[in-house]
């Protein structure tokens, strides 16, 4: 475990356990039915950032057309003309009733001639709330800390012809979940680390560039340690596929389709994770094929834009996860409003089982973008 927790008094017990399940490394196991979730270091590299593929489904991959194609997948950049500024804030797993837990982004993108192709960057910080410290040998709060995550990732993407971009991030980790060691433990709570993406993006010219077919392999990096390298925990590299289709396209209408599937390349033999480079390969030795399939997520995502320039969007998708490999299922629903260089967008999860970490997650973001537009 990353942190002594006898040496740690939250706010509540129901705190200190929250944090210790769903942050500091079983994100993932919202259902005691989950028998083989994968745990990872730094879980919050794979929270959603933008309230629009938030509202489809959390399907972003193949629709990369806006800054937030630096989390989603790089190569999208590559189609953009013009300059953006995303910023997003989110109260994270609202269903536990803890506001001190949230988490926000920050993205920006331009086109460089001189680099023949486009750049951008994202800043993501998530707080975890204040802890109580106490002595080791009895309750007594002898201090105070703030735990928090952040990640800063630079991206570049250019087109390899009309039809195929390319694009990669580098990305720096940093994860303070406490100011100091617990007990007798070696480490000094926080850790830091460095991982980079790999994304594709094609658009077939023969469809008209209604059809977008996407890849995007995230948080490819050596495993990341709190307390010594015998106890390093990989980081979650994840592995997305995804297509998006434009089924109407007209001055005042448009309509567009996405699906995804995706899944974290992470191999661990009980106390112990693979490398990255191993994990590439050994992630699918870990069952049969009916156990393969399992382990990828699903997502289905609509958007309708009404305006002539888009004014006004509506959006709704579906999420799901096998029960065996987290059981996360909900339906998600968003909208969004465009007004000369301003946009405002927002994403609503409702868990299928009610009430769910979460259930109830609002996503607010604030765009601004000058000198053309996403294509």
């Amino acid at each position: 475990m990353i942190l002594n927790t006898h040496s740690l008094e939250v706010t509540s017990m129901m705190k200190n356990i929250i944090v210790v399940l769903f942050v500091f490394g079983l994100f993932f196991s919202n259902s005691a039915q989950a028998q083989t979730t994968q745990t990872t270091a730094v879980p919050f590299l794979l929270i959603v950032p933008d309230s629009r593929a938030g509202g489809m489904g959390e399907t972003g991959v193949a629709m990369p057309d806006n800054v937030w194609a630096v989390f989603w997948n790089p190569a999208g950049l590559a189609f953009q003309n013009g300059s953006e500024l995303g910023m997003t804030h989110t109260n994270w797993l609202p269903g536990l009733g803890l506001s001190d837990i949230w988490i926000a982004h920050l993205a920006y993108k331009q086109p460089v001639e001189e680099l023949d192709g486009v750049v951008g960057s994202q800043l993501t910080y998530l707080n975890l709330g204040e802890f109580n410290r106490t002595n080791s040998s009895g309750p007594e709060i002898v201090g105070k800390f703030t735990g928090y995550e952040l990640a800063f990732s630079a991206t570049y993407s250019t087109k390899l012809s009309e039809q195929l971009g390319i694009g990669t991030s580098l990305r720096i980790i940093y994860s303070h979940l406490a100011d100091q060691g617990a007990g007798q433990e070696k480490g000094s709570g926080t850790a830091t680390g460095f991982c980079f993406d790999l994304g594709l993006l094609y658009r077939p010219l023969f469809l008209g560039k209604s059809m977008s077919l996407g890849a995007n392999l995230a948080n490819i990096g050596p495993n990341i340690f709190y307390v010594d390298r015998a106890q390093a925990d990989a980081l979650p590299m994840m592995l997305r596929l995804g297509a998006a289709y434009k089924a109407l396209e007209s001055e005042y209408n448009n309509i567009t389709f996405t699906m995804e599937v995706s899944r974290l390349l992470v191999a661990r033999w009980g106390a112990q994770s693979d490398e990255f480079y191993k994990a590439f390969y050994t992630t699918w030795t870990q069952g049969n094929i009916s156990e393969q399939i399992r382990r990828f997520d699903f997502g289905l995502g609509m958007e309708y834009w009404y305006g002539s320039p888009k004014l006004i969007a509506i959006r709704a998708g579906y999420f799901y996860e096998d029960p065996r490999e987290g059981n996360r299922k909900f339906m998600t629903f968003g909208a969004g409003i465009r007004y000369d260089l301003y946009g405002f967008d927002f994403g609503y999860i409702s868990t299928i089982q009610g009430q769910e970490p979460l259930d109830g997650t609002l996503r607010l973001t604030l765009s601004m973008g000058w000198g053309g537009e996403g294509q």
